[in-house]
């Protein structure tokens, strides 16, 4: 009996098959031919209920799933392995990705976003840095900025520099929504200073070589915070270009001068037009052309008509001689951020004549100043309606008569004297017309008969008499001197009042247009402003926030009214120096300001704010904001201070119910931070 059971068991190990999931040991599989039998007669491959599947079966159908098309089966399959065997090696995990992230259909792109931050929650190791690039790209492209935003960010954790050209991709396609550009700013700020961190070394910033050569990456974001106002996102970006070594191209001046003259930085652009007027080489001069409309208008803003008139004289000697202001060409420059007497200011080196063509810029000026007309920079009437009207607000007609004199002794054909004087007539300025003729007679610029006899029907029309027979004393000594008077009989004071009658047609000056739109929207109080905003920046980079907290009182004092740049100023300022108590007090009076309708809302600031106050532990504050926010409908960057307050409060009352002698302040305090780690999904 003995050896019939010793014979029956070697029978059996003989014909024994492993089983499909693998080697098996003998011992293991004694039931193999039955298990055999029982699958192939049902007629079936699925595997019995007390039969787990092993490691490989699962790997083979998610494999085998995947090359043919069938996502479902392939995801069902990888939810059993994370089951019974965790996650699978990155190179399933990453396939997977991949696969997901191209196909058509939005739903399978959310499954793979949801598969990264799952992985992610887990084992961020696993995740493979050009799958995810790919998924970036492909969310961004989809118009789904906040989660792209949240895969680079995943990256950046893993202390990787992203592919910058499809980074610079990400960002083209993110762009173009208000969200994505507040985002693609974030992103962009965060790696740049996250591969600072990690350069301990000079030696080490060929790391960071790859950014740095790419400036579109920069220009586009640059663009981006002036189309959208981010003006503090801006400067940090214009600062981390410097600390960079970024090269600037002519675009980047562009949008620098932008930066410049929403701010009032009126000195930065100055200090660079010195540099661009070096530039000899004619095809190279219409890039500018927003540069020098941003600067024509802060010589406006600043209410300074001088530098307006020399401005304009200027643009149209470059016509006549064909070249630039200087001699010389000068092939490197900076972009100087700040006051250069600072040692906190920083400088951006660029390259006048360096233009990326993958960048592309629009053709018509911010202010419709400046015009590009064959190949050459004009101003525009625009203009010189505001140089008329500047002029004559501030009592500074001798500016204007200059101005005139100026370009008809230099052969420049800015306007005709006639229609200055006509559209003068025209507004009712008849004073101020009155002595232009007087200049341009006093200088020998003939006016022509038709200003005279305007002037004169003016007077006549207003009841001047005195004015009235002044004018015809004085037309009736040049009037020997006039070509364009025509009668037969001696020239005489009747003889001018027939021919203010009959022969000479009333005719309407092309600038009266343009002065009666831009008188609208004058602001005599602007350059105060813009002033003070200046002093306050220059106090604030300087560290000096007792003199700009004097500067910001005197404008108060003086009744003007600080603008969302100026609360930038300071809290840039105080935040540098980590006065978060002081941020409390500036937050109360923007609050009070934006109630009242005296400031316009705005996301840059509100967002710095709330990562002051993470920084400084003020979470009844920081709610405070995002529930402004959300009540106003702005973009709250949850990712952004989740990872700040992880970051600085980690172990911050982790466990909320350990404190039993609380005060009433530690409990509200408490009471706080539990709602902001709630509301930021934090455990």
């Amino acid at each position: 009996m003995r050896r019939l059971f010793l014979a029956c068991c070697r029978y059996l190990r003989l014909v024994s098959v492993p089983h499909a999931t693998g080697a098996t040991s003998p011992a293991n599989n004694v039931y193999g031919p039955w298990r055999r039998y029982i699958s192939t007669s049902t007629g079936t491959s699925k595997v019995l209920p007390w039969e787990a599947p092993s490691r490989d079966t699962l790997l083979t159908k998610i494999d085998c799933a995947m090359k043919d098309g069938n996502v479902e089966e392939a995801l069902q399959s990888l939810s059993n392995y994370k089951k019974l065997h965790g996650l699978p090696e990155p190179r399933v995990l990453n396939s997977m990705i991949v696969s997901l992230t191209y196909m058509s259909s939005r739903r399978w792109l959310q499954r793979a976003f949801d598969m990264v931050l799952s992985v992610y929650q887990i084992n961020r190791n696993l995740l493979n840095c050009g799958s995810l690039m790919r998924l970036a790209l492909t969310l961004a492209r989809d118009q789904m900025p906040v989660p792209a935003c949240m895969v680079l960010r995943i990256i950046l954790e893993s202390r990787k520099l992203p592919d910058v050209d499809m980074l610079s991709m990400v960002f083209l396609h993110m762009l173009k929504s208000q969200v994505g550009s507040y985002l693609s700013t974030d992103v962009l700020i965060e790696t740049c200073e996250s591969f600072l961190d990690q350069v301990t070394d000079r030696r080490e910033m060929k790391k960071l070589d790859p950014i740095k050569n790419n400036v579109t990456l920069f220009n586009m974001v640059l663009e981006s915070c002036v189309n959208f106002k981010c003006i503090i996102k801006a400067q940090k970006i214009m600062e981390l270009m410097s600390l960079i070594g970024v090269v600037a191209d002519v675009n980047t001046v562009v949008m620098a001068s932008r930066v410049f003259e929403m701010v009032g930085q009126r000195d930065e652009l100055i200090h660079m037009k010195r540099s661009i007027d070096s530039l000899t080489s004619l095809t190279f001069r219409q890039y500018y052309q927003h540069f020098y409309d941003s600067l024509l208008s802060l010589h406006f803003k600043y209410n300074d008509m001088d530098a307006a008139a020399k401005f304009l004289i200027d643009l149209h000697q470059q016509r006549k001689s064909g070249a630039f202001f200087c001699n010389g060409l000068q092939k490197q420059s900076i972009i100087q951020i700040g006051s250069g007497n600072l040692k906190s200011g920083y400088r951006i080196m660029f390259d006048p004549e360096k233009v990326d063509r993958g960048f592309v810029l629009g053709t018509e000026s911010q202010f419709g100043l400046v015009v590009l007309t064959d190949g050459n920079l004009l101003h525009t009437e625009k203009a010189l309606a505001k140089l008329v009207i500047g002029c004559m607000k501030s009592r500074n007609m001798h500016i204007l008569s200059s101005f005139f004199i100026t370009s008809h002794k230099d052969g420049l054909e800015l306007i005709s004297p006639h229609d200055v004087v006509n559209s003068f007539i025209q507004m009712g300025w008849l004073r101020a017309a009155h002595d232009i003729i007087d200049d341009l007679e006093s200088a020998g610029i003939p006016v022509g008969i038709t200003g005279y006899i305007s002037l004169l029907r003016a007077y006549e029309k207003e009841n001047k008499s005195e004015e009235f027979n002044g004018l015809l004393q004085q037309i009736q000594k040049i009037a020997s001197t006039m070509d364009d008077i025509h009668t037969n009989s001696p020239f005489t004071i009747k003889n001018i009042a027939k021919v203010v009658k009959y022969e000479i047609p009333r005719s309407s000056s092309s600038l009266f247009a343009a002065l009666a739109d831009e008188i609208k929207h004058y602001n005599s109080g602007e350059h105060l402003t813009l002033e003070f905003n200046n002093s306050v920046l220059f106090f604030c980079k300087a560290k000096m926030m007792e003199d700009a907290l004097c500067t910001y009182k005197r404008m108060r004092e003086q009744n003007i009214r600080p603008t969302c740049h100026t609360f930038c100023h300071i809290l840039c300022g105080y935040s540098s120096m980590g006065m978060h108590r002081e941020i409390t007090v500036l937050w109360g009076e923007i609050k009070r300001r934006l109630e009242y309708g005296e400031l316009d809302l705005d996301r840059d600031l509100l967002d710095c704010l709330v990562l002051n106050f993470l920084k400084g532990g003020y979470f009844s504050r920081v709610m405070e904001i995002i529930s402004y926010m959300s009540e106003h409908n702005i973009y709250c960057d949850k990712w952004k201070y989740r990872h700040a307050f992880l970051k600085l409060h980690k172990n911050l009352y982790r466990n909320l119910n350990s404190l039993h002698d609380k005060t009433e302040a530690q409990s509200k305090r408490i009471e706080d931070v539990r709602a902001f780690r709630s509301w930021a999904s934090i455990k």
